[in-house]
């Protein structure tokens, strides 16, 4: 099936999100809607044209390992040249490392249609992005000089190195270690695993940012610090030298992405050097480990939308029963009810993933380029709040989106040649990565949520009682009121977890209830997006700006996401209140362990 890149939603969706509020701040000169058109007709295409026709095939052939090196899946290495010399890795990077400066959530909506094309590829860059991120702001001026114009103009990769066997999530078990070798360079040991593209054959060098421990580190999160590996050493005059004490031991061999190599890494005293400050590791590597959230959560946009274009294309050709609305005999399944519900609520769920990520990328730019103080702590009160959403919200969503394009499919769905197949399998890990969806939703609501007192998620509800008294001039009834509801639903759970949070006693209750809140506000900060979508789209129609078809489409959509989406916030706040006393009586005989 033909992929083709959403120009016209990833534009509409860069508006909703506050892209020319951030452009008038004139943080970034060179951006305009020009410059924006313009960059995303460009990637459409290069996705369309590139990317794309590589997907099966790597899916298909995947990624090889052997004599401890990885080859990366027929083609790939071609195309990874072609995307570095169209400078798709310096989109947002600063201008002092050669890259455009351009906003970042028009590097998002760019990579949308990277990911959509070939997930397996687009994870490659997008690591690189965030290893530039986290150089950029923790690196040395040695380390910006020498590493961030390569990774900038895509000539070297980036990888990010934590998890280990033993110590999975709890980065605070790692035994990775690092001694000083005298010079102020670091003898790298240890083993790390779930390192995407951590060894692959499309560049000359991978720069690994890779969490370890000083011989004097104190225990647990407190004792990490971050390193800087390359693959090859780096000489004085900045060209390669002899290979690094690190290779890849294996790759995994996984349900999905299978062109995208995931390494066993084994370290044997590499050089290395410190990045940051000792024994502060863990806080650098999540400026890196954030900017991946929000990439991952494009990710779960960018496959939910390929698995929704073929899923409306399969509904479109196949033919079976009558119309329900001509009276077509062998009509196509589209003109079936609940085949067009269900395309038209995956749509809608997209739009709504788009416009969070993307409003993630702007509140992190508006943070970063904030006039005084005060607006700089809202507008990072904003991405701390969005981050987990867009990251866990989103790719939740993936998965959901995907498993219903198998499902418009039927019985061809579950056929691997149809390729809908493929998309369930690829959008699978979305909600593994990068911090389980889970640790995203306690993190919500045991960090971000509390860390100022409540004030940036009551900020988000107060602009969505806006947006609601807007919306009763443009719908009557039930659109409406459910989202009235839904908003009313958000501040009683976010009342309650803040006053739980607050008493000694109720951690169980806030963790309880973690999964349920971030759902919830996912799914209302969703319908506060189309709406506000809606209200875009009747203003332009009313001015004659667009094809009306497709701005009627934006209203439409909205009551659509408003029935079956915000209908559900009752059940949502229900399940945030459910309470910890009630999970500790699940005990495992109650589950029915052996």
């Amino acid at each position: 099936m033909t992929y083709r890149a959403p120009v016209r939603d990833l534009a509409f969706s860069l508006t909703l999100a506050g892209i020319d509020d951030l452009a008038a701040t004139g943080a970034f000169p060179d951006y305009d809607a020009d410059v924006r058109d313009a960059v995303l007709e460009a990637a459409g295409q290069f996705s369309e044209g590139v990317l794309a026709p590589l997907n099966r095939p790597g899916d298909l052939a995947g990624a090889k390992y052997a004599n401890g090196a990885v080859t990366a899946a027929p083609g790939f290495a071609d195309a990874y040249h072609q995307f570095a010399a169209g400078g798709w890795t310096g989109l947002a990077a600063p201008g002092s490392a050669g890259g455009q400066g351009l906003p970042k959530a028009l590097e998002l909506a760019a990579y949308e249609t990277v990911h959509s094309a070939n997930m397996a590829f687009g994870l490659c860059p997008m690591l690189s992005l965030a290893a530039i991120e986290a150089i950029e702001a923790h690196g040395t001026k040695h380390q910006k000089t020498a590493y961030l114009p390569r990774m900038v103009s895509g000539e070297w990769t980036g990888a990010m190195c934590l998890t280990e066997p033993h110590a999975g999530t709890d980065l605070g078990a790692l035994t990775s270690t690092a001694t000083p070798n005298g010079d102020g360079t670091y003898s790298l040991t240890g083993q790390k695993i779930f390192i995407t593209w951590g060894d692959h054959d499309a560049t000359d060098n991978i720069v690994h940012m890779v969490l370890a421990r000083l011989p004097d580190a104190p225990a647990g999160p407190k004792g990490i610090s971050l390193f800087l590996a390359n693959k090859f050493l780096v000489n004085a005059d900045g060209s390669l030298g002899d290979r690094n004490s690190f290779r890849p031991v294996g790759i995994e061999h996984k349900l999905g992405i299978h062109a995208s190599p995931t390494c066993v890494m084994a370290y044997e005293g590499a050089t290395a050097e410190l990045v940051g400050r000792p024994n502060e590791g863990l806080a650098h590597m999540f400026v890196m480990m954030n900017a991946a959230r929000v990439g991952v959560g494009v990710e779960g946009v960018a496959i939910a939308e390929r698995a929704y274009q073929a899923a409306l294309a399969y509904a479109l050709e196949r033919r079976q029963g009558r119309s329900v609305w001509t009276g077509e005999a062998s009509a196509p399944i589209f003109d079936h009810p609940d085949v067009r519900r269900t395309l038209s609520v995956m749509k809608a769920r997209i739009e709504a993933a788009r416009a969070i990520c993307l409003s993630t990328g702007v509140a992190a730019d508006m943070a970063r380029h904030a006039e005084n103080e005060d607006l700089g702590r809202h507008w990072k009160g904003r991405e701390d709040i969005l981050t987990p959403i867009a990251k866990a919200w989103s790719t939740d969503a993936g998965v959901e989106i995907a498993s219903l394009g198998v499902q418009v499919h039927g019985g061809m769905g579950f056929i691997e040649e149809t390729g809908a197949a493929q998309y369930y399998r690829d959008a699978r890990i979305a909600p593994i990565y990068e911090g389980a969806n889970g640790i995203q939703a306690m993190d919500l609501v045991g960090r971000k949520l509390s860390q100022d007192a409540g004030a940036s998620a009551r900020a988000i509800i107060v602009e969505m009682k806006t947006t609601l008294a807007e919306l009763a001039g443009l719908y009557s009834g039930k659109p409406v009121e459910r989202f009235a509801t839904a908003i009313s639903a958000v501040e009683d759970a976010t009342l309650w977890l803040l006053d739980r949070k607050a008493d000694p006693d109720g951690a169980a209750d806030v963790l309880a209830g973690a999964d349920a809140y971030l759902r919830l506000m996912g799914d209302v900060i969703g319908g506060w997006m189309l709406a506000r979508g809606a209200l875009a789209a009747k203003a332009r129609l009313q001015t004659g700006d667009g094809d009306p078809v497709w701005l009627q489409g934006k209203m439409d959509l909205y009551e659509v996401y408003a029935a079956n989406i915000l209908g559900h916030a009752s059940s949502r706040l229900a399940a945030v209140g459910q309470g910890g006393d009630l999970l500790s009586r699940m005990t495992r005989e109650a589950l029915g362990a052996a």
